[in-house]
């Protein structure tokens, strides 16, 4: 009976120290911003916790997610992933935005948070894209209006398959909603791409901001896509890419 005790003993001392040793010390903190868009709340947060015990989520919705933008608190957050699809903005706000992500803080950004912004190009600068609710013109190029179609099955082809993000993921079906028409910046590095003739071809890109790593994912508009497993395993690559961890 003494020795069972002590087996016993010994055994829950090293599932502790498993424990230990296997649980994230420093998860990756992901601000979530949404607002401007209805979306199945439930379900997108189901997608979030999936990621597993390395991220750790918070969910917050414009115009009072412009607070997380102040200096006094960047240090609450690790990455900003944008969801979405709000239009107003001030000029204090404006700075407030571009600054934050210019010293440093990553962007993972996801579907209709490129339809964000109307009237402010630097946002389009910021995640390398836009789509357009009206005709725009960016560099001396013409755009017309955006179109968008819901509910396709449709391929997704991975464009750099060594890169941090796509890495291990190969070409995928996905049900969703197109995008076509949207602006795609000029030496912004591709992902992923579509040869569904009702998307714009580049539906995933990566590129720079000032000194912040920026992710941008034209899928995620409803629960399928949040149950994809290859589109969950890109938002978590996303994340931890533009992290640097």
């Amino acid at each position: 009976m003494k020795n069972k005790i002590l087996n016993l003993i010994f055994l829950f001392a090293i599932f502790l120290m498993f424990s230990v040793f296997t649980a994230p010390a420093n998860p990756v903190r992901i601000l979530v911003i949404t607002g401007g868009h209805g979306y199945k709340a439930k379900e997108f947060n189901e997608m979030l916790a999936s990621l597993g015990p390395g991220i750790a989520y918070q969910v917050t919705e414009f115009p009072g997610a412009y607070d997380m933008f102040l200096p006094e608190n960047r240090d609450k957050y690790d990455v900003l992933v944008f969801y979405h699809m709000w239009q107003e903005i001030t000029d204090d706000q404006k700075k407030m935005f571009s600054e934050c992500i210019g010293e440093g803080k990553p962007v993972v950004a996801l579907h209709h948070s490129i339809c964000a912004f109307d009237d402010w190009p630097e946002y389009w600068n910021i995640i390398g894209g836009k789509y357009f609710h009206k005709p725009a013109t960016i560099d001396g190029k013409e755009y017309p209006a955006s179109s968008y179609i819901h509910d396709l099955h449709f391929k997704v082809r991975i464009a750099d398959p060594e890169h941090p993000v796509t890495k291990g993921i190969k070409d995928f079906e996905i049900f969703d909603e197109t995008y076509k028409g949207y602006y795609v910046q000029a030496g912004s590095t591709p992902l992923l791409t579509t040869d569904e003739p009702t998307s714009t071809p580049v539906i995933g890109w990566t590129k720079k901001y000032g000194k912040a790593r920026i992710v941008v994912l034209q899928s995620g508009h409803d629960v399928p896509t949040f149950e994809n497993p290859n589109y969950r395993k890109l938002l978590k690559q996303s994340i931890e890419w533009v992290s640097d961890k």
